[in-house]
């Protein structure tokens, strides 16, 4: 087993429920058992998707609640987003169990958010669980040093991405086989579950524009016309598969110059290896025309994982000129901007573009970033 980098109990805190989201299996059930194992708390864990435990918790009877929790210090419920009321159920705890901690995980935000919003406003806090992130990869192979792992493991993480399922898997087949099953079956279980769609022949279709766009900005009139529906839809569906953690989004960065783009959108996946099984794509990279998409995707998801994890704050962007000048990441952060062009080549060379430079290299640093520097980026 990966140690996460995420410290559970570092993050509670008293009297306030602590939301845990993220992809369904990227690991926040097994998170949560070993936190409940290796804790000096009392500790009781609940399944949502359990039916007596929907019923149970959908409940706003405080005497039946408490039977749940007596004796323990911390609840822990999964898949909360499947109980009704549990917004209403979790607020009914902490104004009577005060001293009770709480944490509750859900893989759809437009459920879970829902449900928890207002009843638990100022009471929660939040934190985001990905797929494993490379530095705990490195982390668990103390047998080789961290350059050695990555170049051993990096065509397999590109791949088949990170999911631990896939990266624990014995070979590709398995990966292949835990790839198309979660596609298949789970990926989204939650928006055909709670949500109103016109079917899951148009998302998997919508998905599967996506993958070939990665890096590119996306029209949503030119999607809507692609499928055959008009632009509200897509925008609905992408919105949904956002907060299902599927795809998420970055917007332009732009300071209101005149040759800047200001209103489009780029979207990537969370995980390499779902965008390259929505696409039943798993050749190896030198039989590949997509390679420089794919590090750009495991690139810019590295950067979500770190902030997740070290909880530091971050706009990313991407930026570019109506004369096609573009840097493919934008970092704002402690008020300077830092500006990266992400290259699969090592050998690729690559200025800031002059228009960027004459507006901004005063509170701006440009670098390049390549499998070859991947490990010393900070």
């Amino acid at each position: 087993m990966l140690k996460r980098e995420i410290n559970i109990a570092d993050k509670l805190k008293k009297g306030k429920t602590l939301l845990l989201f993220g992809p369904r299996r990227a690991g926040k059930t097994t998170l949560l058992k070993e936190f409940a194992r290796t804790a000096k708390l009392k500790t009781v864990f609940y399944n949502g998707d359990n039916y007596r435990i929907q019923n149970k918790f959908s409940q706003t009877d405080i005497a039946e609640l408490a039977k749940m929790v007596d004796g323990f210090e911390v609840l822990i419920i999964d898949e909360a987003q499947n109980i009704a009321n549990i917004g209403r159920s979790l607020k009914i705890l902490n104004d009577e169990r005060p001293k009770l901690t709480v944490i509750a995980t859900g893989s759809a935000s437009f459920e879970l958010r829902g449900q928890v919003g207002e009843p638990l406003l100022g009471r929660k806090t939040t934190q985001l669980l990905y797929p494993f992130s490379l530095a705990e990869i490195l982390n668990g192979r103390q047998d080789l040093p961290p350059a050695v792992v990555w170049q051993e493991m990096r065509a397999q993480l590109l791949i088949y991405g990170m999911y631990p399922d896939s990266v624990l898997a014995k070979n590709d087949q398995e990966r292949q086989d835990f790839l198309n099953e979660l596609v298949d079956s789970l990926l989204l279980k939650d928006i055909f579950a709670y949500q109103e769609v016109k079917g899951s022949d148009l998302l998997f279709k919508l998905l599967a524009l996506l993958a070939f766009q990665i890096g590119n900005e996306v029209s949503y009139s030119e999607l809507a016309a692609k499928l055959g529906v008009n632009k509200i839809t897509v925008q609905r569906y992408l919105d949904l598969l956002e907060k299902a953690f599927v795809v998420f989004r970055l917007g332009a960065f732009s300071r209101n110059l005149r040759n800047e783009l200001t209103k489009t959108q780029k979207y990537f996946f969370y995980d390499n290896g779902v965008r390259n099984a929505l696409i039943a794509n798993f050749n190896p990279l030198d039989l590949r025309n997509d390679l420089g998409a794919l590090w750009e995707n495991f690139v810019i998801n590295e950067r979500l994982k770190r902030r997740a994890c070290s909880g530091a704050r971050a706009n990313q962007y991407f930026w570019r000129t109506y004369a096609q000048k573009e840097i493919d990441l934008i970092e704002e952060r402690d008020g300077k901007l830092f500006a990266y062009e992400i290259k699969y080549n090592p050998r690729a060379k690559a200025a800031a573009p002059k228009d960027w430079q004459a507006a901004y290299s005063k509170v701006s640093e440009f670098k390049i970033i390549t499998p070859d520097n991947f490990l010393e980026w900070k």
